[in-house]
């Protein structure tokens, strides 16, 4: 069946008998093991019901039947047999559709479709219960103290987790449907008075536009759609599991996209330095928070630059002044210094993915025989220097403490261009590629918003609320970047 054929809206038949037959030639009723109807009679006329094994939750499904039938015992013959069901139907969600396409997307969504003969038009009912687990803390965003619920795969409990902590009534959540086969649900929500209308406006646009089978890849296939990154490593929108960080967005006027079948929702516009924070340092005094920024962006810092400064170093020792002569490796080997870095920077590599691929019960063991094999048996067989095992292990910590997975991964690559760069050109190759590193991120725009906003351009205000975690009652304007109708967050005479 061609593309065409598929977007053709054709009318809901009035005979049963042959809705079930093009049910059957074009949805598989009768195939598909978990594609089901039941038929019953209400005042003597045919009805039909259509449903989705595993999507649906039985007990509503069987108390809207018993319903239905026992309108057999109580009410009289009558020609509105139609209006009659649609009253019996006890849900707080009931909508009619005219349109056979429209039927069947709502059924495959895990919604039922009722069809009384004659009438040429389906009621739908939401009785959707998706199979899935219940809000529990994200592994990669926990905090000491605060919420330990995050977003699930089911789009219904994440925005009614968001809407649990914003009881405004200009929260919106519009919903719509992308795929031509998957039709994935994706919610986009935003604070209406708040939101930019240019920014809403280019997402709703950009998202409407996707043109593709599926997306069951979810929220990354969405973000290549919507922001044409291309090859570029560095992450151009913030992800996040948790409810709270989702929600403080939305009050400082950011678009977040919630995608069915995604834990993760998606935060427009992000910056680079969105990506550097964490919720903790808004879970402690703002003395504390400031503590843990500080010392998560030396953990960043380190994690680009400390292995590239090293070899630096340790190539060129005329540059260190007296008191740091001892940088550098006490012992030469047979293998050059570059290669043992990269050697050992692909070993901590092979870690990362071999704990994200063992088992549980086993990656405490795996952890001890990479602890003995890659540290001290490699450096008394001389495979490395020991500096190049501590300088390697510092900057894999800097890398695991930044916050965006996306970032730490972007980091890494950028991370290996600088000692490239240091390996074949020395000092003025650290110099100029860390100026074409800096260029780069420079250029990039996420959704028109400059990445090193608020260095570039440079906003004082701004910076001041990247270098120090600022009190709530004293941070009254929202952040400028995302444009926002309403810049203050709280009234001017407070």
């Amino acid at each position: 069946m061609t593309k065409q054929d598929l977007n053709k809206k054709e009318p809901i038949p009035e005979s049963l008998k042959e809705l079930e037959s093009i049910f059957e030639k074009r949805v598989g009723l009768g195939k598909s093991f978990d594609l089901g109807v039941r038929h019953i009679k209400v005042l003597k006329k045919n009805i039909q019901l259509y449903y989705i094994n595993g999507l649906t939750d039985t007990l509503y499904i069987v108390h809207i039947l018993r319903e239905l039938v026992e309108v057999n015992d109580t009410e009289r013959l009558s020609s509105k047999v139609y209006e009659i069901v649609q009253n019996r139907i006890v849900n707080q969600s009931v909508e009619i559709v005219k349109t056979f396409d429209e039927m069947v997307d709502q059924v495959l969504s895990g919604l039922i479709a009722i069809v009384v003969e004659g009438e040429g038009q389906a009621i739908i009912v939401d009785v959707r219960s998706y199979p899935g687990r219940q809000p529990m803390e994200p592994d990669t965003e926990k905090v000491v103290r605060g919420s330990r619920d995050g977003y699930v795969e089911n789009i219904i409990i994440n925005t009614a987790l968001t809407r649990r902590r914003i009881r405004d009534e200009r929260l919106r959540f519009e919903i719509m449907r992308v795929g031509e086969r998957s039709k994935t649900d994706i919610a986009i929500g935003y604070i209406e008075g708040v939101a930019n209308p240019d920014l809403l406006k280019t997402v709703k646009k950009e998202l409407q536009t996707i043109d593709v089978d599926g997306i069951t890849m979810a929220d990354k296939t969405v973000e290549e759609f919507l922001l044409k990154q291309g090859y570029n490593p560095f992450p151009l929108v913030r992800y996040t599991e948790r409810a709270d960080v989702g929600s403080i967005h939305l009050l400082e006027g950011h678009v977040l996209i919630f995608i069915d079948t995604s834990p993760s929702v998606m935060i427009t516009p992000a910056t680079f330095f969105h990506h550097v924070q964490h919720a903790e340092e808004y879970r402690q005094s703002p003395a504390v928070g400031t503590f843990i920024r500080w010392i998560r962006m030396i953990g960043i810092i380190a994690s680009l630059f400390l292995l590239p400064l090293w070899y630096l170093f340790a190539v060129e020792p005329s540059l260190l002044p007296e008191h740091l002569e001892f940088i550098g490796p006490n012992k030469q080997t047979h293998i050059p210094l570059i290669i043992q870095l990269f050697i050992a920077d692909m070993g901590i590599e092979f870690l990362r993915l071999a704990a994200i691929h063992t088992p549980t019960p086993l990656a405490t063991a795996m952890g001890l025989i990479a602890a003995v094999l890659i540290g001290q048996i490699a450096v008394d067989v001389g495979l490395f220097v020991s500096e190049v095992i501590l300088y390697v292990s510092v900057a894999a910590i800097g890398t695991y403490a930044t916050p965006s997975y996306e970032l730490s991964v972007a980091n890494k690559i950028a991370r290996v261009f600088l000692m490239l760069c240091v390996a074949f050109f020395k000092l003025p190759g650290l110099l100029v590629g860390g100026t074409l590193f800096i260029i780069y991120l420079a250029h990039i725009r996420a959704l028109n918003a400059p990445y090193l906003w608020p260095f570039i351009p440079f906003n004082p205000q701004a910076i001041t609320h990247i270098l120090f975690r600022r009190t709530v009652p004293g941070t009254k304007i929202r952040p400028s970047i995302v444009h926002p109708r309403d810049r203050f967050r709280q009234p001017a005479d407070k």
